[in-house]
């Protein structure tokens, strides 16, 4: 009887799992951490049908409960950890050859807020905040959906989401530039940063460009984000920086969302930088560079340095 209910549990856990990672990922930024959310809701799930227990109506919606209570409860840990990082800390990246979110039949992972950008912002939210601005606005889920998941009063819920929304909108323009557009200024960016073409830099970047890298104290990276045209500039051309990537190599590939560049030294991979770009003038307000081991390890072994 066992071995029947976990291979329908599997079954279902299987159906969901995509849409499980996307919520807890943007509730989390973590890959690791959500597969360790996903676990435990995994179990939670098996020792659910072994029990002696009404049959669950919607699978779905339990799992969905289940997956972000268990975010929810992760997040006090990550605090801790955040305490004690080295420098700024960003979002660990998703890289992949297609833009698979883009063309999901899933309406949730097309979402802007799987961006590298986004996910900054969302950062500074409280966790509560967070949760239903991903349930709600990323998702889709009516406030007395996301109350009966948090076991809170829609009220509260519809209070929580109003003062995300208006603190995420105040720090981010609701719309992103076209992927074309993201490609072709990442590509003149590249090539103006390692060119050391400083005035063909001065003319793709925003007056109040910020400038985000993340070592994890594990790889050389400024301790704290970089803010105005002319120090991000000077920093990202100048000879300390570009000669700390010996054989530097690019391949361009999409993350959480966008063309962006994923960065090698030689065979060995070294960053991955994201471009926050302005839909309107096409200037970069954003440059994140996720340059810590621990964050890139589970990038797929092919990403191998040719351009493309």
């Amino acid at each position: 009887m066992i071995e029947i209910v976990d291979e329908d549990a599997t079954n279902v856990f299987a159906d969901h799992r995509e849409l499980l990672f996307s919520v807890v990922y943007n509730m989390l930024g973590s890959v690791a951490d959500t597969e360790d959310v996903l676990q435990d809701t995994w179990l939670a799930w098996v020792a659910r049908l072994r029990a002696d227990s009404p049959e669950i109506e919607h699978p779905r919606a339990y799992l969905v409960r289940i997956a972000v209570n268990h975010a929810l409860a992760k997040r006090a840990a990550i605090s801790r950890r955040r305490e004690t990082y080295v420098g700024p800390w960003l979002p660990e990246p998703l890289v992949s050859d297609e833009p698979t979110a883009q063309d999901s039949a899933e309406p949730a992972l097309r979402a802007e807020s799987v961006s590298m950008a986004m996910l900054v912002v969302l950062e500074t939210l409280t966790p509560l905040e967070r949760a239903v601005f991903v349930l709600h606005d990323v998702f889709g889920y009516p406030h007395a959906d996301i109350a009966d998941m948090l076991g809170r009063n829609a009220a509260a819920v519809r209070q929580l989401a109003h003062r995300a929304r208006e603190h995420v909108h105040a720090r981010r323009p609701r719309h992103q530039a076209d992927p074309r557009v993201q490609r072709e200024v990442t590509e003149k960016f590249l090539a103006a940063q390692l060119g050391g073409d400083m005035a063909g830099l001065l003319e793709l970047l925003a007056p109040d460009v910020t400038f985000w890298s993340d070592g994890g104290g594990k790889q050389r990276a400024a301790l704290r984000p970089i803010n105005g045209v002319d120090k991000v500039a000077r920093l990202i051309t100048s000879p300390i920086v570009l000669g700390h990537v010996p054989n530097l190599r690019i391949r361009h590939r999409w993350v959480n969302g966008d063309p962006s560049a994923v960065v090698f030294s030689g065979d060995a991979l070294f960053a991955v930088v994201v471009l926050d770009i302005d839909p309107g003038t096409e200037r970069i307000r954003g440059i994140y560079a996720v340059a810590n081991p621990d964050k890139l390890a589970r990038i797929a072994g092919d990403q191998r340095p040719t351009r493309g």
